[in-house]
């Protein structure tokens, strides 16, 4: 069984969904803009939180994608079989129109129907209810109506039941299984059966949950559904592996020639390299402009980068080479025609990934000296000195312990292992610190700092220079960061007149207006938008007075007064061309 060759999943899926008078919106930046709880798009939804709490899309109620995203939480498990750090989701939603008998119904349908997937090794999980809420008796009757054979249908709560953080919409979801596995396929689903995998979940968003515990029905359901495209692929494709799937074979191919190794019996490496040089070439495309650093995303990319470096190293790739940019222009010829990024800022991926792989490759020889210091008192090498040379310069620790076996030194591995271990758990606090919470909550003080970058990018232009555009941007409650193109770094009489200017704006107690219009009236009437390929024919203008246009999601205030004062704290450099201002909102 396989997919249609000439046709990719996502064009089949997109076009499947059209058929059902579904909008096909752009996939969103793997950055996300203004929601600081997060350092990348992490699921398919998370770009639609606003819209799936009630604000109004500019394409409609029937919305379709392939959205980009990327996790880092397990990406220590990347280099088995089906870990990405970078991954594709695709999703259909209904905001407030269509429910479970169309949801379900049309994923029977294209999963059997498009993708000719045997019912037989499907099955599915529904939510079994608990005190607060019902079973959900349509999904199961819809799913045995379609064909769906009672015994293979399993009634679940913990893993059947989706909420944005503590409270908000939730609901029941019905998850979507296949049975990959040449076995016989049991009469009775077993969820915790491995050999079953989950291709598809429809979450159906039909409550509320407040503060207090308390569950009411909402008056608009919204459906909203995700299938993992590598995972997917992988199976329709039969094979085990995902990195054997058509995804990655020319990739896996072109490091086998490379490093002149064969795949089996160097899996592990060539997952790694190809899993983090596709995630970096994400990163460094797109319009945020990360670049590799100590902090946030660009600490990612780094550590991303530095990985691959590490494996090609181990499978004897000469890393002065321009091995990865062989590897790169596979990865951005095979995704240019779905993500514009790509196209665009194809030379900045190459020079991002060759800057840093020259300073790495710099610090490997720093660490050689570093570590011919320690052997020549031969001395064993204790696990902290081991992590020392791990996390200040980047040797893995098969490095050291293969150098010290060659001048006869002990390495206390486990000691190593002890340090790294409590190392990755205050990296994984410190990634969930910036996960918890979910999405961004939108609250007033963020609704303000919102409007204020909207004026600050207006006072810029008035002030530096008026070709300078919004590059970023970080919101939380406490302060905004704000990322514009500049050639210079700003001098403090224009810091000062920049502060001045969004001050006078906020005092002239200037109106903020919202009004939905064709994009290309938009553009001509001077508004402005930081990545226009994301924004639908039809979008949402924010203007603030006459001094700020701008193609907008929201939310912002009603007036500017309501901002208080501002304050820019700090200007810095962000990147080579990019400068960065820190600002605070005071009270008056």
């Amino acid at each position: 069984m396989a997919v249609k060759e000439k046709q990719n999943l996502k064009d089949l899926y997109i076009n499947f969904f059209l058929s059902k008078n579904h909008k096909q919106i752009p996939s969103a930046p793997i950055v996300p803009e203004n929601d600081p709880s997060v350092l990348f798009n992490t699921a398919g939804m998370q770009p639609l939180i606003p819209y799936l709490l009630g604000e109004k899309h500019p394409y409609g109620k029937r919305l379709c994608d392939y959205q980009k995203c990327l996790r880092t939480n397990d990406l220590d498990e990347v280099g088995d079989t089906t870990h990405h750090t970078f991954f594709e989701m695709l999703g259909n939603w209904s905001l407030g129109d269509y429910f479970k008998d169309e949801s379900i119904t049309w994923s029977m349908e294209f999963l059997t129907k498009v993708l000719n997937i045997p019912i037989e090794r499907l099955a599915v999980t529904v939510f079994k209810g608990n005190d607060k809420i019902p079973f959900d008796e349509v999904s199961y009757q819809k799913w045995l109506s379609l064909g769906i054979k009672e015994s293979k249908i399993a009634k679940t709560v913990e893993d059947n039941f989706w909420i944005v953080g503590e409270t908000g919409p939730c609901g029941p979801d019905t998850e979507i299984f296949y049975f990959r596995s040449d076995d016989e396929i049991p009469d009775v689903f077993d969820p915790k059966d491995e050999r079953y995998v989950e291709i598809w979940n429809n979450v159906f968003m039909e409550y509320y949950k407040d503060d207090k515990g308390n569950v009411v029905e909402l008056p608009n359901k919204n459906v909203d559904t995700g299938m993992g495209v590598e995972r997917t692929t992988a199976i329709l494709e039969g094979v085990n592996d995902n990195y054997a799937s058509s995804i990655w074979k020319d990739v896996i191919e072109k490091i086998e020639e490379i490093a002149n190794k064969p795949y089996k019996g160097n899996e592990v490496s060539m997952r790694i390299i190809a899993d983090h040089l596709r995630t970096a070439v994400f990163i460094s495309a797109d319009p945020a402009s990360i670049k590799p650093s100590n902090t946030d995303q660009g600490y990612i990319l780094r550590r991303l980068i530095r990985r691959a470096i590490r494996h090609a190293k181990k499978l004897d790739i000469d890393i002065n080479s321009n091995w990865e940019e062989e590897i790169i222009k596979i990865i951005i010829a095979k995704y240019k025609p779905y993500y514009q990024e790509l196209t665009t800022n194809e030379q900045v991926v190459y020079e991002v990934l060759r800057n840093e792989k020259n300073k790495f490759n710099r610090t490997i020889e720093k660490g050689l000296k570093e570590f011919n210091k320690i052997a020549k008192e031969k001395k064993d090498i204790d696990g902290l000195t081991a992590f020392h040379l791990y996390d200040t310069f980047g040797f893995p620790i098969e490095l050291t312990c293969e150098l010290a076996q060659e001048l006869g030194l002990k390495v206390d591995v486990a000691g190593f292992q002890e340090k790294f271990k409590a190392h990755q758990e205050l990296s994984r606090s410190s990634s969930m610190g910036k996960f918890k919470g979910g999405l961004a909550g939108n609250t007033e003080i963020e609704t303000r700092y919102h409007t204020a970058t909207h004026l600050l990018n207006a006072a810029l232009k008035v002030i530096v220079n008026k070709d300078i555009h919004q590059k970023g941007s970080n919101i939380t409650s406490e302060r905004m960061r704000f990322d514009f193109n500049c050639d210079h770094k700003l001098t403090p009489e224009e810091i000062q007149k920049t502060e001045d200017l969004v001050n006078e704006w906020i005092n002239d107690g200037l109106d903020v207006t919202v009004k939905e219009m064709p994009k290309e009236e938009a553009l001509q009437s001077g508004a402005e938008c930081m990545f226009i390929e994301k924004y639908p024919s039809i979008v949402t203008v924010y203007s603030i007075g006459k001094v700020s246009k701008e193609l907008c999601g929201g939310p912002h205030v009603k007036n500017t007064k309501e901002l208080g004062h501002f304050k820019i704290i700090k200007e810095e450099s962000s990147a080579s061309g990019i400068r960065r201002i820190k600002a605070i909102l005071e009270s008056k």
